[in-house]
């Protein structure tokens, strides 16, 4: 298995799962190449280059909005199949990948076309649409939970779970980056993150939780980007570190809990790593996928929900949250537990292995 073609788009949820796995492909074999598909105008088109990796773009766009917008972007998917047939003919992959995105429906539909081996991948509880749509093209199907594996009959469904879990459980961490910080290495630190861009709403959530000191504990406030003036709220205060940004992977062997949304890259990285956390699912993602990602680790015994219409009413209700659940040890100890029974580590060569069966499986 020499060439790979990945197909991704539209949010992080699909790409850092798909660079998580070509990662992962390139170290077990540095002579891999990778041709990853997307849109040009998503954040795809910026971020995998940015990774090292080769980007080719199709042009399409999903069916949402009027119908007049619906029937111009079903144009635009069929279009685009002979477009991928022509980037496949060139790459000549040995297995193709979806990650999801509406770029992945007429890329693993072309490659079905040209009879070579599909892999899909679904990240979240609920399927997504083009995921749905382009089940019936994929030689095997990979999901992360039962519920997503119920939305997929008849076909060779997995449950191998998400490859950025495998990148966040060998993360070692960067003693330097953890101590720019300037936070107490003798305190248990709660991370705070909603997202790479961060949310309005949870960072003024977040100015009223963390009003006054909580005791023992320390918090990492990441405001997200575009999101500054929120840091300043916490200027002078000790216990609480305000950024933009931070990479996760330099800091996650010495945080003890999380709260954050409940996508699923998070519930990936954190289940991997055995992270207990507080999890605000984003009420403004395509089928309240969140709530359901979070629903399962809140079952397990491995996380605590608590939706963020309850929070704009009463932004108390994290306060005490936050107070029961990482201020007793036995309590926060036994949700790191189960949430290291949820994760899945290998998720990364598994899928790796399969590709290989797939590979050899079909002329």
């Amino acid at each position: 298995m020499k060439r790979i073609c990945i197909a991704a788009g539209g949010t992080g949820g699909h790409i850092y799962p798909a660079l998580a796995l070509a990662q992962s492909a390139m170290e077990k074999d540095p002579d891999t190449r990778i041709l990853f598909i997307g849109n040009a105008d998503r954040m795809e088109a910026r971020i995998v280059p940015e990774a090292g990796f080769e980007f080719t773009a199709l042009d399409t766009h999903g069916l949402e909005g009027s119908l007049k917008d619906k029937i111009r972007a079903g144009i635009s998917l069929l279009k685009a199949i002979p477009e991928a047939e022509k980037i496949l003919k060139a790459f000549q992959p040995d297995v193709v990948v979806g990650f999801g995105g509406y770029v992945s429906a007429p890329v693993l539909r072309a490659a079905h076309i040209l009879h070579i081996p599909v892999m899909m991948h679904e990240q979240n509880s609920i399927a997504g649409k083009a995921n749905r749509v382009t089940a019936r093209y994929a030689d095997e199907i990979v999901v992360c939970y039962d519920k997503a594996a119920g939305q997929f009959p008849g076909g060779n469904v997995k449950q191998l779970g998400n490859p950025r879990g495998s990148v966040a459980a060998r993360a070692q961490g960067d003693p330097a980056a953890w101590q720019a910080l300037g936070l107490d290495p003798d305190r248990e630190t709660i991370l705070v993150m909603m997202g790479s861009l961060g949310s309005t709403t949870m960072n003024d959530v977040m100015q009223q939780v963390l009003a006054r000191p909580i005791d023992g504990l320390q918090f990492l406030f990441v405001t997200g980007r575009g999101n500054e003036q929120a840091a300043k709220c916490f200027e002078n205060r000790p216990d609480v570190k305000a950024v933009s940004y931070v990479d996760t992977l330099k800091i996650y062997p010495y945080i003890t809990g999380m709260i954050c949304r409940a996508g699923a890259t998070t519930i990936a990285e954190l289940t991997a790593r055995g992270i207990p956390a507080i999890l605000v699912p984003s009420p403004y993602v395509a089928g309240n996928h969140q709530y359901y990602n979070a629903a399962v680790l809140k079952d397990a015994g491995a996380a605590q929900l608590v939706e963020e219409a309850a929070l704009l009413k009463n932004p108390a209700i994290l306060r005490e949250t936050i107070h029961g659940f990482f201020g007793s040890d036995m309590i926060r100890q036994t949700a790191a537990a189960n949430a290291r029974k949820l994760g899945r580590p290998q998720a990364a060569d598994q899928m790796l292995q399969d590709m290989e069966v797939l590979c050899g499986g079909r002329s």
